[in-house]
C-alpha cells in the first residue's frame, strides 16, 4: 500500500518521479495527492475558447476542424497548421514546425486535449507546439465520453502543470497513485466532523481528483478547505491561549496623570471611534497579561493620537513606551508630530518643559555619537517615557528601564526573533499595539492577524477634507496630462504644495523602496518611470520655476530628513518621491498628488498614497497617470480607486488581484504549501466557523495532546516557518 510518505519513485518510476520533482516540486505521494486540480472540464461541456486570454497557459478539450502543411518563408522547412474548435464558434490554431508527420494522427473530426500558451499572430489566437492527448479515432460521442471517463472521470481535472509535465500526465500519475493509496487515519475529531457535516479525509482526497458527481466534488472541496482553515485557526488559537496565559504587568489608567492633563489640553474633541478604541486599549493595558491588539484605521483617522494616549497611560503607571516606525523618515516624522501634540508635557527637564511631564526621545541610526549616547542614557534611566525609533531600538545595546508598551506602526510584524528581543528589553513581556492604515478585509484579519484583538477607526476627524481622484489616460488623451501639470501650478499659486510619486528611484532595475509593482501580462512595456528621470523633466519643462526636490530610500538619512524638513516648512513647492512617503508623512498644506504609472502600484498602496493630500482644511486631489488602455485589468483597477474612498471596499478588490497564498504566508518560506483551496474572499463563513471550533477545542486541549493525529495534520498543513509567519504580530 502507498501512504503519504511513500516516495513517488516507488509509485511512478524514476523518470516520471524525476519530472514531477524537477518541474512541480512533488516528491512524495502526499505531495501529489495534495496537488489539487485548479478547475474541471465537464464531459460534454467543453472549454469555451472565446474566454481564453493571450498569455494564458491553457488546457482545452477541442476537435480538429482543419489541417494543412505549408513551407516556411524565412527559413527551410515546413509548418503544420491545425485548426481546433469546441463548438462555440471560436477556434485556435495549433502550429508545429517541421513535424508534418503529425498530420497522420491529427485528422479532421478527432477530439483531444490540447495544452499550451495562448499567443496571437496576425490577429489569430494560436498554440505553438502544444502538447496533446487524442481520444480514440472515429469515436462516437458515447465512446468519446467513455474514453474521457476512463481517462479522468466524469469531471476532467485540470491541474497546475508545467510545459514538461502537462495536466493529463499529472492526471494519469494521480490515477496510478489512487489505485494503491491508503489514506491516513482521519485526524479530524469525530464530533467536529459530525457537527460540520464533513466527509472523511479518504473520500475527500479521492473525490477531489476523480469526482463522481458535482455534489461529491463540493463535499470534497468543503472538507479540504475546512482542514486548511482549521489548521490555521488552531495555530492562531494556540497563540492566543499562550498570550492570555503569559504573565505581564498591568498598567492601569490614572485619573490625575499625564493622560488626563493631555486630554484636558486637546484643542478638539475625540471622535466617537477614538473614544471607544481608547477604552478598549485602556482596559487591555490594565490587565496583568500582555495586550496584543491590531488598530486599523483609514489614512487620517487619528490612529497616532490613540497610540499617544495609550503610551501616556503606560507612563502614568511607571513604565516606558516605544513607537517603532519602518523607516527613519517616518520615525522622525512621528517624533515631530508627537512632540507637537505633547507640547510641554513631553519636555520635562527642559526650560520650557512641564516638570510633571515626561521626556520624548528619538533614537535612529543617523544620530551623532554624542546625541546617541545622551538619548540611550535617557532610555536606560527611565527619564525618557516615550521613545520613538526604528526596529534598531530592539537591538544595538538599547536598554530600557521598564518597557511597558510597544507600538508598531504600519503592520511591521514581529517574528520569533523580534519577540525574543522584546522580552529581553523588559522583565515581563510588554503590551503590543500594531497600527495599520491599510484596511484589511475581515477574513484576512481573522486569518493573518487572528492572534490579535482588532479595533477599527472608521471615522475621520472633523476638519479633514475630501479627496477627489481622477484617472489621467496619457496615451488616449495627452492633453489630460498637460492639464494635470497646470493643476499643480494652480495649487502652488494658491499657496499649497504637491507630490509627484514614481514607482522607481532610477539608475537601476529596482521597482521602488522595496515594493515590487503588481504583475502584469502586457508585454514589451517600457520600464516604470523613475524619480531621477521625472525630476529634471519637471524642473526644465512642465513645472519650470517651481521649487522642486526629490526624496527616496537610497538617500542618506540626513539628506532625507533635510528634504522633509524643507517640504514641511513650505520651502519646497513640489516633492518628487517614491513610496517612501506612503505612510506617516503629514504635511497638511499638500493638496495635490500625481502618481506616475499608477497602474504599477497595488490598489491599497494607491489608497495609502493619496491619503497624504487633503490633510488640512483645503480639499485634496489625486491624479492617477497611466498608459494602460481602457478595458484592461490595470485600467479597471485604477477606475476602482478613483470611484471610491472606502478603503475596506478597495481592500477586497486588492485581495482579488493578489495570490491568496501570499496572504497566508505560502510564499514566505519558499517551501511547498498545502494551503491551496481556501479563499479569503469566498470562504468567510467557513473561516468563522473554523475559528469558533478552534477556540473551543484549544480551550479544552491547549496543546492538542489528546488529539495527536490532528496536531500532526496541523503541522503538515501549517509548517514551522508558516506558523511563525501567522504568529507574527
Amino acid at each position: 500500500m502507498t501512504t503519504t510518505d511513500t516516495p513517488l519513485t516507488k509509485v511512478l518510476g524514476a523518470k516520471t518521479a524525476k519530472a514531477l520533482a524537477q518541474h512541480l516540486d512533488l516528491h512524495t505521494a502526499g505531495d501529489l495527492i495534495y496537488h489539487f486540480p485548479r478547475r474541471y472540464d465537464e464531459r460534454g461541456e467543453h472549454t469555451d475558447l472565446r474566454q481564453l486570454q493571450v498569455g494564458e497557459q491553457v488546457t482545452v478539450l477541442a476537435q480538429v476542424q482543419g489541417i494543412g502543411v505549408k513551407p516556411m518563408r524565412a527559413r527551410k522547412g515546413n509548418m503544420l497548421e491545425v485548426t481546433i474548435g469546441d463548438g462555440s464558434g471560436a477556434t485556435l490554431t495549433c502550429t508545429f514546425f517541421n513535424q508534418a508527420w503529425r498530420e497522420r494522427e491529427l485528422t479532421r473530426g478527432r477530439w483531444g486535449l490540447f495544452a499550451g500558451k495562448v499567443t496571437e499572430f496576425r490577429g489569430k489566437r494560436q498554440l505553438n507546439g502544444p502538447a496533446y492527448q487524442l481520444l480514440k479515432a472515429d469515436a462516437t460521442q458515447d465512446e468519446a465520453a467513455e474514453e474521457i471517463e476512463e481517462f479522468a472521470g466524469a469531471l476532467i481535472p485540470v491541474y497546475p502543470a508545467a510545459q514538461a509535465v502537462p495536466t493529463w500526465v499529472i492526471a494519469k500519475c494521480v490515477r496510478t497513485l489512487l489505485d494503491t493509496f491508503e489514506p491516513p487515519p482521519d485526524p479530524m475529531p469525530a464530533p467536529v466532523r459530525a457537527k460540520r457535516n464533513l466527509v472523511g479525509i479518504g473520500t475527500a482526497l479521492r473525490e477531489i481528483h476523480r469526482p463522481s458527481s458535482d455534489a461529491a466534488l463540493y463535499s470534497a472541496k468543503h472538507r479540504l478547505k475546512w482542514d486548511e482553515a482549521f489548521a490555521v485557526q488552531l495555530t492562531l488559537a494556540q497563540r492566543r491561549a499562550r498570550a492570555a496565559a503569559a504573565p505581564g504587568t498591568a498598567r492601569p489608567r490614572r485619573d490625575d496623570g499625564l493622560l488626563a492633563r493631555f486630554d484636558a489640553g486637546l484643542p478638539y474633541e475625540l471622535t466617537e471611534g477614538q473614544r471607544q478604541v481608547g477604552e478598549e486599549i485602556a482596559a487591555d493595558l490594565a490587565r496583568a497579561h500582555p495586550m496584543h491588539r491590531l488598530l486599523q484605521g483609514e489614512v487620517g483617522s487619528g490612529k497616532t493620537l490613540v497610540s499617544v494616549r495609550a503610551m501616556l497611560q503606560v507612563v502614568d503607571a511607571g513604565g516606558q513606551a516605544a513607537l517603532l516606525a519602518p523607516t527613519e523618515v517616518l520615525a522622525t516624522q512621528h517624533f515631530r508630530g508627537i512632540s507637537a501634540q505633547l507640547g510641554a508635557l513631553g519636555r520635562a527637564g527642559e526650560l520650557d518643559g512641564d516638570p510633571l511631564g515626561t521626556q520624548l526621545t528619538l533614537v535612529t541610526g543617523s544620530l551623532g555619537a554624542a546625541a546617541r549616547r545622551a538619548a540611550l542614557a535617557k532610555v536606560a534611566d527611565g527619564s525618557a517615557g516615550i521613545v520613538v525609533g526604528t526596529h534598531a531600538l530592539l537591538y544595538e545595546g538599547v536598554e530600557f528601564a521598564d518597557l511597558g508598551l510597544v507600538v508598531v506602526d504600519e503592520q511591521h510584524r514581529f517574528g520569533v526573533e523580534q519577540r525574543d528581543a522584546l522580552r529581553a528589553k523588559a522583565a515581563r513581556p510588554p503590551h503590543v499595539l500594531v497600527m495599520t492604515a491599510t484596511p484589511i478585509p475581515r477574513t484576512v484579519a481573522m486569518t493573518v492577524y487572528g492572534d490579535l484583538e482588532t479595533s477599527v477607526l472608521s471615522q475621520l476627524p472633523r476638519g479633514r477634507s475630501p479627496i477627489a481622484s481622477h484617472v489621467v489616460p496619457a496615451l488616449e488623451k495627452p492633453a489630460y496630462l498637460d492639464r494635470a501639470w497646470k493643476r499643480v501650478r494652480e495649487e502652488v499659486q494658491a499657496g499649497h504644495q504637491a507630490y509627484v510619486v514614481c514607482p522607481r528611484i532610477g539608475d537601476g532595475p529596482e521597482a521602488d523602496d522595496g515594493d515590487a509593482p503588481p504583475p502584469e501580462t502586457e508585454s514589451a512595456r517600457r520600464p516604470p518611470l523613475a524619480v531621477t528621470e521625472v525630476l529634471p523633466a519637471l524642473r526644465d519643462h512642465h513645472l519650470k520655476g517651481l521649487r522642486i526636490d526629490m526624496l527616496h530610500g537610497r538617500m542618506p538619512p540626513e539628506e532625507k530628513d533635510a528634504v522633509m524638513r524643507r517640504f514641511a516648512a513650505g520651502e519646497l513647492d513640489v516633492l518628487v518621491a517614491t513610496t517612501v512617503i506612503e505612510v506617516g508623512v503629514d504635511v497638511p498644506n499638500s493638496t495635490v498628488m500625481i502618481i506616475m504609472d499608477a497602474d504599477r502600484f497595488g490598489v491599497s498602496q494607491l489608497h495609502q498614497l493619496r491619503g497624504r493630500v487633503g490633510r488640512g482644511s483645503a480639499p485634496g486631489v489625486c491624479l492617477l497617470h497611466t498608459e494602460a488602455v481602457e478595458g484592461s485589468a490595470a485600467r479597471e483597477r485604477l477606475d476602482a480607486v478613483a470611484s471610491t474612498t472606502d478603503g475596506f471596499k478597495l481592500s477586497e478588490i486588492d485581495l482579488e488581484q493578489r495570490r491568496e497564498g501570499d496572504v497566508l504566508g505560502a510564499s514566505q518560506s519558499g517551501k511547498h504549501s498545502h494551503l491551496r483551496l481556501l479563499s479569503l474572499l469566498r470562504d468567510e463563513k467557513l473561516i468563522k466557523e473554523a475559528r469558533a471550533e478552534a477556540a473551543e477545542l484549544v480551550g479544552d486541549d491547549p496543546d492538542l495532546s489528546r488529539h495527536p493525529a490532528l496536531a500532526a495534520s496541523v503541522a503538515a498543513l501549517v509548517d514551522e516557518d508558516r506558523a511563525e509567519y501567522l504568529e507574527k504580530g
